[in-house]
């Protein structure tokens, strides 16, 4: 009789059952939570805070002038240098003034012939007033003499008038600068023809300093802005002193502070805005017309005002909120109203109160509902890495 074989056991199945008697035994035992994410938080503290309003402006010339032709001819030169200094009545181009030259002298004839015909007519005059009273003449001769020299006295006048015309066209063939100010790039070169008839631009004169910046406030604001002068929370006495400070293109702040100089009268229907305009020095020249800033209007001084670091505060498009650490330190989201920016802090106008615990570094790791750890801000010149000797409150 043939013996039954015993079936093999080989290490490879022990070492799988062992395996899953192993992960069977894990998945018994209970898992345990993650720890709360560590935060830093700033208790929020009421402080003096100046109430600034920022709006977006442009900047303007305080004076534009256009120099432009008038009167006819080729332009012989240009006499200054593009993109410089220019003061007033400095010569910038030269008209060929050959036909000027020429109708100025033929003026200058036309007079001399006009006060010869009135000294002649003069004289005859002269002549005939004895000649009427011992009654040799008639009246109607003598009456025509008189007439004849007033008309010879008006016709001085003309010639006199078409020779100051004619020497005023030979001055504007030296074409000058009507203000002082920085010359821009020239509009005709030498042989270009220009005209009267049409007013050639040539170039063009800005006043650089002082400048102007004109912005658009909304009437809302400006409502408020009028009430806090009315009760005195705004120290200035009229819009005139009110400071305006300038923030560049490149988010730096120009140096030389500016004051509102005006304001409009009425509210533009379509914006329900009001165009404001500052004036600015500007001895470096640094502001240029058309040039893109943001004027913050400085509008009081709110004794509680509250700051919040510009990195705890996420702004969006349409709104602005802070994560806060609420009851049982969980992290709670909070919309707020951010106004303007100070010293890499937002003004916060609305949704903080006094004692509220906003989350300023940690950010990253915490989700609303999410509870958390508030760890001790680090010590100023404290190593890094280097564990604090504060325990940090945990969650429960």
């Amino acid at each position: 009789m043939r013996m039954r074989a015993e079936p093999k056991v080989s290490l490879r199945h022990i070492a799988v059952l062992t395996g899953l008697a192993l992960l069977s035994a894990c998945g018994s035992q209970p898992q345990q939570s993650p720890p709360a994410p560590a935060v830093t938080v700033m208790t929020v503290t009421p402080q003096a805070v100046t109430d600034a309003i920022e709006l977006p402006g442009r900047v303007q010339a305080v004076r534009t002038a256009e120099v432009r032709a008038r009167v006819d001819g080729i332009v012989e030169r240009r006499l200054y240098e593009e993109g410089t200094d220019v003061s007033a009545n400095q010569p910038l181009f030269r008209i060929d003034p050959r036909q000027n030259q020429a109708s100025y002298n033929s003026a200058a004839a036309a007079l001399a012939r006009a006060q010869a015909g009135a000294a002649n007519a003069r004289a005859v005059v002269g002549r005939y007033a004895p000649l009427v009273k011992q009654q040799a003449i008639s009246n109607q001769e003598y009456d025509a003499a008189v007439a004849q020299a007033r008309q010879a006295e008006a016709d001085v006048a003309s010639a006199r008038a078409a020779l100051d015309r004619a020497r005023l066209d030979l001055n504007y063939t030296l074409v000058t600068a009507p203000i002082a100010g920085r010359a821009g790039r020239a509009q005709v070169t030498e042989g270009a023809l220009v005209s009267a008839g049409s007013a050639t631009l040539m170039t063009t004169v800005e006043q650089l300093d002082p400048v102007y910046v004109n912005f658009s406030q909304s009437s809302s604001e400006l409502l408020q802005v009028r009430r806090k002068m009315a009760s005195g929370e705004i120290r200035a006495s009229n819009l005139d002193r009110v400071g305006v400070t300038l923030i560049l293109e490149d988010g730096t702040v120009y140096g030389p502070g500016g004051h509102l100089d005006f304001l409009d009268m009425s509210v533009d229907e379509s914006t329900g805005t009001v165009s404001l305009r500052a004036e600015f020095p500007n001895k470096q020249r640094l502001l240029l017309p058309g040039q893109f800033v943001r004027a913050r209007v400085e509008v009081g001084l709110n004794p509680a005002g509250i700051l919040v670091p510009q990195r705890a505060v996420q702004v969006g498009p349409q709104s602005a909120s802070v994560m806060i650490v609420g009851t049982n330190n969980v992290a709670v989201a909070r919309p707020v109203k951010v106004g303007n920016m100070q010293g890499g802090s937002w003004v916060i106008t609305e949704g903080l109160k006094p004692g509220d615990k906003v989350i300023t570094d940690g950010l990253q790791k915490v989700r609303p509902g999410q509870p958390v750890s508030i760890s001790p801000p680090a010590k100023p010149g404290a190593a890094a890495g280097q564990p604090s000797a504060a325990k940090s409150t945990s969650a429960r």
